[in-house]
């Protein structure tokens, strides 16, 4: 589960909700421009764009949940189980690329939203286990930078990147269903109800918000999309950084779960793990966590870019709680 979400307002803000019901080890992470980036099939990279992002770092390798490069261009891995699909052995005519090298693999190497698209137009995915004991994790991709959007999905028909009006992912069905699942809240609007089922009887309004009625509330991914599009695209821009990223963190939260709202199959409860902001026109990744409410920032420029080591930023997970008095 998760849900991704890119603004354009400003210099452009992206970010995401983590739903997990564990930690995988999570940190904020600075690859810089000279630490080595290896892939199975692909050259390595041995200078590159600077990456920020959430990752787990195994074996040296930084393993992004997603990650902003220092041009603005973000990338986000969400989950797609049943429909995700890597082929063992992709023809040697293609770019074969395993899915835990694809966020470090495009952003490495390109500046802007048409870069990538030109990037993946050859793309196929690698079904290689990073290690054993590792097992591939089935995900589709959000793609965005200050002029746009696009969501990369490979499954057994094929490898699809469609153009993202929207600004939005969340996880199954394909993108396909939730772009025309949004035909059927056209009627919603943040502003007040309207009498259109008999407007010669009276009907007033008994409280705000009633033009909203219908907008789903579950914790689905066909409602969490309906929702978080509802919330992004009817945002005002506040105009400042600051209130531009304390927006941002509302949409999220809009979309959060709640311990003990979502039990797995398995008997775990799913929670909002961590939500995150990267302002590409500040270069900074912000971010607060399901225990510290709190946000934290780190600033991509602080980390020393032209460097060969990675930046360890662990994470704020405990209450931060302020008393006045």
């Amino acid at each position: 589960m998760c849900t991704s979400i890119a603004m354009q307002q400003g210099g452009g803000y992206f970010g995401r909700n983590l739903d997990l019901e564990y930690s995988f080890g999570e940190q904020v992470v600075v690859t810089p421009r000279r630490y080595p980036l290896r892939f199975h099939r692909q050259p390595a990279m041995e200078h590159h764009l600077a990456l920020i992002g959430m990752a787990n770092v195994t074996q040296g390798c930084p393993l992004y949940a997603e990650a902003m490069n220092e041009k603005g261009l973000y990338m986000a891995g969400l989950n797609f189980p049943g429909n995700a699909w890597y082929d063992p052995d992709p023809p040697a005519d293609c770019d074969a690329v395993a899915p835990y090298e694809l966020i470090p693999w495009v952003l490495g190497s390109c500046a802007t939203l048409e870069q990538a698209r030109a990037r993946l137009a050859r793309f196929r995915p690698l079904g290689v286990p990073f290690a054993p004991g590792l097992p591939l994790s089935p995900l589709h991709w959000h793609i965005a930078d200050p002029t746009g959007a696009l969501v990369l999905e490979a499954t057994r028909e094929g490898v699809f990147l469609y153009d993202d009006p929207v600004g939005v992912l969340t996880n199954n069905p394909p993108f396909p269903f939730h772009q025309a699942n949004l035909c059927q809240y056209q009627g919603l609007s943040p502003r007040p109800a309207e009498n259109r089922m008999a407007p010669g009887l009276s009907l007033p309004p008994f409280g705000q918000g009633m033009g909203a009625v219908g907008l789903p509330g579950d914790f689905s991914p066909a409602s969490r999309y309906v929702k978080a599009a509802f919330l992004k695209l009817n945002s005002p821009d506040p105009g400042s950084e600051e209130e531009r990223v304390v927006q941002f963190f509302h949409l999220l939260e809009g979309v959060a779960m709640v311990r003990g709202s979502v039990v797995t199959p398995e008997g775990r409860e799913d929670i909002t793990t961590y939500s995150c902001c990267i302002s590409a026109g500040a270069g900074v990744y912000y971010y607060k966590t399901y225990g510290n409410s709190r946000i934290t920032a780190v600033r991509l420029a602080g980390a020393g870019l032209d460097g060969d080591a990675l930046t360890l930023y662990p994470l704020q997970n405990a209450p931060d709680i302020r008393f006045e008095n």
